[in-house]
């Protein structure tokens, strides 16, 4: 056997080339047998998934898609190299090859002691910075010398998030320094100060000239005295956890560095040394590709901002922290949290962050334990030393997708940017109610994506499991509140299994739904399982015995559940001969209300008639479904 070599001719040489319009006419004919009648043209548009910021995913991005983009807009920058403007692919130019990633562990346990043991655990083990919460969400300014001792704070950056006190516990901080021998160029982190982000979150503004004015100072000290410490955060989650996309959190965050840039430089800072006091803080997702893409716009469009400002390009390299999402954390089945914060962090790291925290597993039940801690850091851990993620930097670079993406949400956040700069700047556009306003409709559409599960939460809204034990937790410190809500993908569906778990308690079971299966296992197995997951998702017991029913025995069966309400299962054709019969049947056994899972069709009237008060259909409401069933069944 000759073995041809590979140099000098494609492998593809001698297939011919395919056409984009034969590709399209391929998925067009599986669409079709799929029920779908669409044209070759249409068949992209059925498979495309739409996003915030009135972008879209398609199924499939060629070549021709950033050379249109770039032909199109005489603004589109070149990706260009790492380390160079316009920085989308990365800030340093060695990016993560040489060390990773910075691993940040967050900390806010107010005991301080607690606190110390907790964080010489997590440097001792893989921790590389660590982020405190202190003030009245944390530790005690006070207790700052104690929840540090031991640390040796020429090696680990400290970063600050003290919230209306962060001049406080700056200066504390500051005072550590001296105190232990730390010279000031050794001094490493950021104090953490962040007045904008402070009214965000409060929506107090009486103190925020002061505390713009504190932070200020505290920049020009930074710049003259601790060349390794940063003054000022922008911090984007109050914006995220608000409900922002990530076209809003990107152009709130440019939005807040522009109206720092403006104090720093009427303090006699250069645009260069301003653009040096600043750290930006954002939210890393589950949702991955779109995570990447917001990483690297992020620096684009701020070194378009630092550009504009007249800064010098080497200036706009962004700092970035980024935090895996509170908002996607479930309380249901916390340990699905994992595989979230793992994507995440993933995310955050192939986008290019800086620093990176996975906050733990527990996060949304209250303090976390050392077990979850522990898994907290050795997932930024494993994605470096095993899995080997650094090594390449901007390793989604040129993948046609990411860099349509990239475009595409550099340019929504900038409208949004340029639109909160016309209401006179980020204080402005938060007092006014425009900031609210918008993320407030942003969220309530993904809240209808929510409630019909075309955004899944797995463990809450799919796959849920009512028999699992409740993790509990110590209570978390209560956060900063008052301006900006705080929003998660579980709320909805928690309030539902918190009435379940009120019945629980008091009756000693929850409430629960017959399904009453029609015919063979093949014919209602999948509707039943799809009525299971959906009735479990509200807290109500499905109980599926026997495994199928018919007119004759569904009132004995029903009786003998202890359900209140039931719900048919089966195929269509089933239906028809069974449904009615079977409803009439369950009815006059005393069912408060009766489902059939399915389209009903042409035989609504029909169904109506004997008995069937509602349709489950897939992306149906199913908040709107459960809240109504529990309201029937009388679960406060």
């Amino acid at each position: 056997m000759t073995v041809l070599p590979y140099d000098g001719f494609s492998l593809a040489a001698e297939f011919p080339d395919a056409t984009h319009e034969q590709w399209q006419a391929l998925v067009a004919g599986v669409l079709r047998k799929a029920g779908k009648d669409v044209p070759d043209s249409a068949a992209e548009d059925v498979l495309s998934t739409a996003l915030d910021d009135g972008l879209t995913a398609r199924p499939l991005y060629t070549a021709g898609d950033s050379t249109a983009n770039a032909e199109a807009d005489s603004d589109s920058d070149d990706a260009g190299y790492p380390g160079f403007a316009p920085f989308t692919r990365g800030g340093r130019p060695e990016g993560g090859a040489v060390s990773g990633w910075d691993v940040r562990q967050r900390h806010d346990r107010p005991d301080p002691v607690r606190t110390n043991e907790a964080v010489l655990a997590d440097l001792e083990n893989g921790v590389t910075s660590i982020w405190l919460s202190l003030g009245p969400a944390g530790i005690p300014v006070s207790g700052l010398a104690t929840a540090l001792d031991g640390v040796l704070l020429d090696l680990a950056p400290v970063v600050l998030d003290a919230g209306g006190e962060f001049d406080a516990a700056a200066r504390e901080l500051l005072r550590l320094y001296g105190e232990r021998g730390v010279a000031p160029e050794a001094a490493l982190g950021n104090l953490g100060a962040d007045p904008l982000g402070h009214s965000a979150r409060t929506g107090r503004y009486g103190d925020l000239a002061a505390h713009t004015s504190a932070a200020t100072e505290l920049a020009v000290l930074c710049h003259r005295e601790y060349p390794g410490l940063r003054a000022l955060t922008v911090d984007a989650l109050p914006y995220h956890e608000a409900g922002a996309s990530a076209a809003q959190e990107l152009g709130c965050s440019l939005a807040t560095g522009v109206a720092l840039l403006r104090d720093l430089s009427a303090a006699g800072l250069s645009v260069a040394a301003a653009c040096g006091q600043l750290e930006f803080r954002y939210a890393a997702t589950a949702d991955q590709f779109l995570t990447i893409a917001k990483l690297r716009a992020a620096r684009r469009v701020w070194a378009r901002v630092a550009e504009a400002c007249g800064a010098e390009p080497a200036a706009g390299a962004q700092r970035q922290h980024a935090v895996t999402s509170a908002v996607m954390m479930s309380r249901r089945d916390p340990w699905v949290n994992m595989l979230r914060t793992t994507v995440a962090s993933l995310a955050a790291g192939v986008g290019g962050a800086d620093a990176v925290t996975v906050l733990p597993f527990d996060h949304a039940l209250g303090l976390p334990d050392s077990f979850a801690r522990r898994i907290a850091r050795n997932t930024s851990t494993i994605l470096v030393e095993e899995s080997h993620v650094g090594r390449v930097i901007d390793p989604a670079g040129g993948s046609w997708y990411v860099e349509r993406l990239t475009d595409e949400l550099a340019h929504a956040a900038w409208a949004w940017f340029q639109e909160l700069e016309r209401a006179g700047g980020q204080e402005a556009a938060l007092r006014g109610g425009l900031v609210s306003e918008r993320i407030g409709a942003t969220w309530e559409s993904r809240k209808k994506d929510l409630a019909t599960r075309r955004e899944v939460v797995t463990g809450v809204s799919e796959f849920p499991l009512l028999a699992q034990a409740p993790v509990e937790r110590d209570p978390a410190p209560a956060v900063p509140s008052g301006g900006l809500g705080r929003v998660r993908r579980d709320e909805a569906y928690e309030v539902l299994r918190a009435r379940s778990d009120a019945r629980l308690v008091a009756t000693g079971a929850r409430p629960r739904v017959f399904l009453a299966a029609l015919g063979p296992a093949a014919a209602h197995t999948a509707r039943a399982a799809f009525a299971a997951n959906l009735f479990a998702a509200g807290g109500i017991e499905p109980v599926h015995e026997p495994v199928s029913v018919d007119a004759a025995s569904a009132a004995a069966a029903f009786t003998a559940s202890g359900a209140s309400v039931a719900c048919l299962c089966s195929s269509d054709a089933l239906y028809a001969d069974q449904a009615a019969p079977v409803a009439e049947a369950l009815k006059a056994a005393g069912a408060l209300r009766v489902y059939l899972a399915g389209r009903p069709g042409e035989r609504r009237e029909t169904y109506e008639r004997a008995g069937v008060d509602g349709f489950l259909v897939a992306g149906g409401d199913a908040v709107a479904v459960l809240t109504s069933v529990l309201d029937h069944i009388g679960v406060a």
